[in-house]
């Protein structure tokens, strides 16, 4: 078997291109126009995105989520209040978002502040959620060190027992955050690196400076 090169690994854009004359003036618009065509190109797990968070002393971790939702506030995920991402939202609310679209050659990222969403939204969300999944968040002591898969599935079947003659509630330990942007880049691959980067800035008054960045 050939060795492989890992700088011989590389793919040129061609599919499409990206000007700032061309996209809307507003970055929520111009995400919902890409995620529109993302989602009717029928690729697996569209809303897969990587979650970058960081301590107050600047550690950084990273990992991908789910996005469950995104309006003109920002983008919605959900997780357990005690887990690792979540205490390092607690202490430093500042994170970053990237969606990478290999089959369209596009990656949108996104930074701004990181905060918890409203009760009501959170019990919506975890009430839509399919049963067995309501009782992992219950189950799950999420980031935390167990001693084996044995210990986890104990837990689900104690919530099962739990909640088997009442309903299922959202545990007060598991909710929504909500990512709300100071910064978009939109980048469409291009040919010979020369790929399309449009970044979008909020200023104080609110509105966004749309501008193009070098590849």
């Amino acid at each position: 078997m050939e060795k492989l090169s890992l700088p011989d690994i590389r793919k040129d854009y061609r599919m499409a291109m990206l000007d700032e004359k061309d996209v809307n003036s507003n970055p929520f618009a111009q995400f919902e126009k890409w995620f529109g065509e993302i989602l009717h190109s029928g690729i697996a797990e569209p809303n897969a995105m990587t979650l970058a968070t960081a301590t107050k002393k600047g550690h950084v971790s990273a990992r991908i989520v789910l996005l469950k939702g995104f309006d003109s506030a920002g983008f919605y995920f959900y997780t357990n209040y005690e887990s690792k991402k979540a205490n390092q939202i607690n202490e430093n609310p500042a994170g970053a978002l990237v969606f990478f679209w290999k089959e369209l050659e596009r990656q949108v990222r996104i930074e701004g502040r990181i905060t918890r969403s409203d009760g009501q939204n959170s019990d919506a969300y975890y009430q839509s959620r399919p049963e067995k999944s309501r009782i992992s968040a219950w189950a799950s002591p999420q980031s935390q060190v167990i001693p084996d898969r044995a210990h986890l599935e104990d837990r689900v079947k104690r919530a099962e027992e739990q909640f088997k003659d009442s309903s299922l509630t959202r545990p007060p330990f598991w909710g929504g955050y909500l990512l709300q942007p100071a910064l978009f880049e939109f980048w469409q691959g291009r040919g010979d690196r020369l790929h399309d980067r449009i970044q979008y800035l909020s200023d104080a008054g609110g509105t966004w400076k749309i501008q193009r960045l070098a590849p």
